[in-house]
């Protein structure tokens, strides 16, 4: 047999602090062969970043050491590299590409300076040489007009191009070996698809090996040749995807493909009573410009859209970053302005002002995308809960007031003793559930669910999605589900909005737009979501 390209062998890795020692990967060992592409797989936690970081070396020394373990590349130990050898090392044979690009690239400097800086550091590439191969790499990793984008500034691109800018940063010195740790999940599918169409023709073109770092299943199946599944700092199965998936014989490798999202969507039931309906909304922003700023243009985020949510039933409305469905759904809520008729349990609310709205809020209620952002840190659970029945139901004692926080938190799963401690010492997972009661607290009619799963592990978001199933059964309650994520949706909605640059480009009852999408934008977004191939819809952005 080869030598293989990069051998971990028995690696840990343990963090100090106040006189504490976590280890947070336990002897691990896990080969890469060349051209060979291998996914580390778990949920937030379980090593995957840490043991890659190691790689490296970029962990935070010394709070972080390993008290054990060799990580072999082409043979010489990277574990006994001083600085200066390590340095030849990164960026030329080894490159990393991170899970969020906005907060990799520097936001101060143009796209031409942060590649060009790679290329002079390593290679010595200065000058026309240096720019042509900038274009070169741009061309690559297809970014449109690469020349236009020289001089652009990271916050100028979209994630999909400041992802394909990261890629083209790791390959600008042709690595032999690239990680990439967790670089899709931020994206929509449709770009996610393209991504990793792009790594897989570069892999091919260049032989490249690959450490691919996920927690999600369905990519792993589709794009690596190997799987590693860590849990809790240890690797507790290895092998062939293909057998893996097939017969997986670890209890948590079980779990974790028991979490994926399955079955058919659930029946649309038009017997059921309107909760909410609208017609012809549209929120449009005005492009201003000039000295006396006359508005000139308007960005048309929503452009006509009908909807009805009813009682017990959930509508689904997805798309891509930009297509407007967070707009939507802060039009319905009446965070934001909009034109067009909406009526809420009957009443006509589409022109009513925030002191209007005050009397329907407790029954019209937000879930948002990352719990840890919409709890303030500087309050406990308990009155983070009992916000709303402050404002809401006023006349409640101190002592009602706590019996309905207690009964919201053992609504959503939680234990009513945890409404004493605050956001930050709880996981992703409880966080969003803690979210959850406190819309649930002041028992409302509808819920405007904003992507409450993207930021969740695979085998959390089953349960997020398990809770709000249950919760709506018990309680009638009409939910509009925005994602971007197909599988999550296809699982929770009875009918479905595909949304596009403001517009509805296909709605009806989910079964029917999963089983016979009739538009191409449809098609391409549920082929990315499910097949994960690469899709090349006109106008679909890179």
């Amino acid at each position: 047999m080869t030598e293989p390209l990069l051998s971990v062998r028995d690696l840990s890795v343990a963090f100090h602090q106040g006189g504490r020692e976590t280890l947070a990967v336990d002897h691990i060992s896990f080969d890469i062969g060349r051209g060979e592409v291998v996914a580390l797989v778990g949920e937030s936690g379980s090593g995957k970043s840490v043991s890659a970081a190691s790689i490296l070396k970029l962990l935070p020394y010394p709070t972080a050491s390993h008290p054990s373990g060799k990580i072999l590349f082409e043979g010489r130990d990277l574990m006994t590299l001083a600085e200066p050898g390590l340095r030849a090392v990164r960026g030329n044979d080894i490159t990393m590409i991170f899970q969020e690009p906005m907060t990799s690239l520097n936001p101060l400097h143009a796209i031409e300076k942060q590649i060009g800086e790679i290329l002079a550091l390593h290679g010595g590439i200065v000058g026309a040489p240096a720019r042509a191969r900038i274009l070169e790499l741009l061309n690559q990793v297809g970014i449109r007009d690469p020349e236009k984008r020289l001089k652009a500034f990271p916050h100028e691109l979209s994630g999909g191009q400041r992802q394909r800018v990261m890629i083209a940063m790791a390959l600008a010195n042709r690595p032999k070996l690239l990680i990439a740790d967790e670089p899709t999940t931020a994206l929509d599918v449709t770009v996610q698809a393209q991504i990793l169409e792009l790594l897989r023709s570069l892999k091919d073109e260049h032989g490249m090996s690959m450490l691919f770092i996920t927690h999600d299943l369905g990519i792993v199946r589709k794009f690596a040749d190997r799987v590693c599944v860590m849990t809790k700092g240890k690797i507790v199965e290895s092998g062939p995807v293909e057998e893996i998936f097939s017969n997986p014989q670890h209890e948590y490798t079980r779990h974790l493909l028991a979490s994926e999202p399955r079955g058919e969507p659930p029946l649309s039931d038009t017997d059921r009573p309107i909760v909410m309906q609208g017609d012809d909304i549209k929120v449009w922003f005005p492009i201003k410009s000039g000295f006396l700023r006359k508005t000139v243009d308007h960005v048309k985020a929503v452009d006509g859209v009908d909807l009805t949510l009813r009682a017990g039933q959930t509508l689904g409305v997805v798309g891509e970053s930009g297509s407007g469905k967070t707009t939507l759904g802060l039009a319905l809520a009446r965070l934001i302005s909009s034109k067009g008729r909406i009526s809420f349990i009957g009443k006509e609310i589409g022109g009513f002002s925030y002191s209007d709205m005050l009397p329907y809020r407790d029954r019209l209620q937000v879930v948002f995308q990352d719990p840890y952002g919409s709890l303030s840190p500087r309050m406990s659970v308990g009155d983070i809960v009992a916000e709303g029945l402050r404002v809401h139901e006023r006349a409640l004692s101190s002592a009602e007031r706590d019996q309905r926080v207690c009964w919201a938190l053992e609504e959503v799963g939680m234990d009513a003793a945890t409404r004493w401690r605050y956001p930050h010492e709880f996981s992703g997972g409880q966080r969003q559930r803690i979210a959850i009661a406190r819309a649930m607290v002041l028992k409302p009619r509808f819920v405007m669910l904003d992507e409450p799963t993207s930021a969740l592990d695979m085998s959390v978001q089953a349960q997020v999605v398990d809770l709000l199933r249950d919760l709506q059964r018990r309680h009638d309650l009409a939910y509009l589900f925005i994602s971007h994520d197909l599988r999550v949706v296809k699982a929770l909605a009875n009918d479905v909005i595909v949304m596009r640059m403001g517009k509805v480009v296909e709605q009806g009852p989910a079964i029917d737009v999963f089983t016979a999408p009739k538009a191409d934008y449809t098609r391409a977004l549920m082929a990315a979501a499910f097949d994960l191939k690469a899709v090349a819809i006109g106008g679909i952005h890179q």
